[in-house]
């Protein structure tokens, strides 16, 4: 997408960072609404996902454990691969460079994509839970703001990682690593298998990585009503750590 196909977007040159951060994070947000394929990847396919499971086994048990790893899924797909991958084209085609001759800073761009995906992610997760409801899910009521919570924070780190790749690599090399690290996390990092069913010397490896405590958290706090104290402080960890590294080694373009 080129310069002249954006939307328009008014950012005052004296407006505050939070104004800035705002009128950002309100563009890029009629951006991904208008992009069928973010929608398709976002509500269409979960939810697909979700019913193949759910019509697959309809016991309880199966809906229960199948709905927080849709979830997570969903997550990954929405916050870290589609992020970057549709920042990496956006790097290459120049829009950036236009967003560069805005008032808009690095952080303020960097904060108002999070927030943009944060928002059409929170609108997919959603989705999902009507369609689990549908199928009879019910979660842990007293976790489900500590579910809320390990989403949050989620969000805030495979944005912030998304930002990352997207700004070191070409948009070629962040297609083909974001899709390939995409199906690492999901076959082997604790989300369709969990890291409780590996060999524990794996298992403690692997609950530190993204994928296993955002899978683990969602399952602590919907299953069984835990407080998923280790997820938390995980995910906290890698958004702090995106952030930093986002902030300084993202570029507007190639």
């Amino acid at each position: 997408m080129t310069p002249a196909h954006l939307p328009h977007m008014s950012v005052n040159q004296y407006a505050s960072p939070s104004r800035r951060i705002g009128a950002h994070a309100l563009w890029e947000l009629k951006l991904l609404l208008r992009n069928g394929e973010q929608l398709l990847l976002m509500f269409i396919v979960p939810v697909g996902l979700l019913l193949a499971l759910g019509f697959t086994n309809l016991s309880t048990k199966s809906i229960d454990s199948a709905v927080p790893t849709v979830f997570a899924v969903s997550i990954i797909a929405t916050c870290f691969t589609s992020l970057a991958i549709g920042t990496g084209f956006e790097r290459r085609s120049g829009a950036l460079r236009y967003l560069g001759t805005t008032p808009l800073t690095r952080f303020d761009l960097l904060v108002g994509k999070i927030i943009a995906t944060a928002v059409l992610t929170l609108m997919s997760i959603t989705t999902i839970t009507i369609a689990g409801l549908f199928l009879d899910w019910s979660p842990a009521p007293s976790g489900v703001a500590q579910a809320l919570v390990v989403a949050i924070l989620a969000i805030a780190a495979w944005t912030s990682w998304a930002m990352v790749i997207a700004g070191l690599f070409r948009a070629e090399a962040v297609l083909a690593i974001a899709n390939g690290l995409f199906l690492v996390f999901i076959m082997f990092g604790g989300v369709i298998v969990a890291s409780s069913q590996m060999p524990n010397a794996v298992g403690r490896i692997v609950d530190l990585l993204p994928s296993a405590a955002l899978a683990n958290g969602l399952r602590f706090a919907l299953e069984q009503g835990s407080f998923p104290a280790m997820s938390i402080i995980v995910l906290a960890i890698w958004a702090a750590v995106g952030m930093f590294v986002a902030q300084r080694t993202f570029k507007w373009e190639p």
